[in-house]
C-alpha cells in the first residue's frame, strides 16, 4: 500500500507539474503575443522596400532614356548649326557676285533658309532641355529612393533582430526608421 501511495503522490505531483508548466507556457506565448506583431511588421516593410526598389528602376530607366533623347535633340541641333553654317558660306560666296541674278536669287533663298534653321534650333534646344530637366528630376528622385531602400534595410534588420533577442524597444526603432522611410518614400515620388 505504501507503494500505492507513493505512486499515487508521484502522479499527483507530475499532474501539478505538468499544469504549472502548461501554465507557465501560456504565459510565456500572452507575453510574446507581440512577436507576431513584429513578423508582420517585417512583412509589411519588406513588401514597401520592394516596391521602392521598383520606383528606383522606373527613376534609373528614366534617366537613361531621357538622357538619350536629350543627346539625339542635340546631335540634331548640331547638325542644323552645320548646316546653316553651310548656308551662311555659300551665302557669303554668293554675296562676291554683284550683278549676278542667280547669284542674288540664291542669297535670298539661303537667307530664308537660315531664318528656318534659326526658327528649327530654338525648338530643337527647347525640347532637349526639356529632356535634360526631365531626366535631372529623375535622377534625384532615384537618389532620394536609394536612401529609402537603405532605410527600409536598416527597419528589416532590427525587426528581425527583435524577434531573436525578444527587445520590445528594438521594434519601436524599426517601425520608427519604417515611418521614416516612408515618409521619403512618398516624398521622392511626389
Amino acid at each position: 500500500m505504501d507503494d500505492l501511495q507513493k505512486e499515487i503522490s508521484e502522479l499527483k505531483q507530475f499532474i501539478v507539474d505538468l499544469k504549472a508548466d502548461r501554465a507557465a507556457t501560456k504565459e510565456k506565448e500572452k507575453r510574446e503575443a507581440w512577436i507576431k506583431y513584429v513578423s508582420l511588421t517585417i512583412v509589411v516593410l519588406a513588401v514597401a522596400a520592394a516596391t521602392a526598389a521598383q520606383w528606383a528602376g522606373k527613376f534609373s530607366s528614366a534617366v537613361v532614356m531621357n538622357q538619350a533623347w536629350a543627346s539625339d535633340q542635340w546631335a540634331f541641333y548640331q547638325a542644323k548649326s552645320i548646316k546653316q553654317h553651310l548656308d551662311q558660306s555659300v551665302q557669303n560666296l554668293a554675296a562676291t557676285q554683284p550683278g549676278n541674278e542667280k547669284s542674288e536669287q540664291l542669297q535670298k533663298q539661303l537667307a530664308e533658309r537660315a531664318a528656318r534653321y534659326d526658327k528649327e534650333k530654338a525648338d530643337i534646344k527647347a525640347k532637349a532641355e526639356g529632356f535634360e530637366k526631365t531626366r535631372d528630376v529623375a535622377r534625384g528622385r532615384g537618389a532620394k529612393m536609394a536612401s529609402v531602400i537603405s532605410l527600409f534595410s536598416v527597419s528589416i534588420a532590427m525587426a528581425s533582430l527583435c524577434t531573436v533577442t525578444k527587445k520590445k524597444p528594438l521594434w519601436f526603432i524599426a517601425m520608427a526608421v519604417g515611418i521614416l522611410a516612408i515618409a521619403q518614400f512618398v516624398s521622392a515620388c511626389l
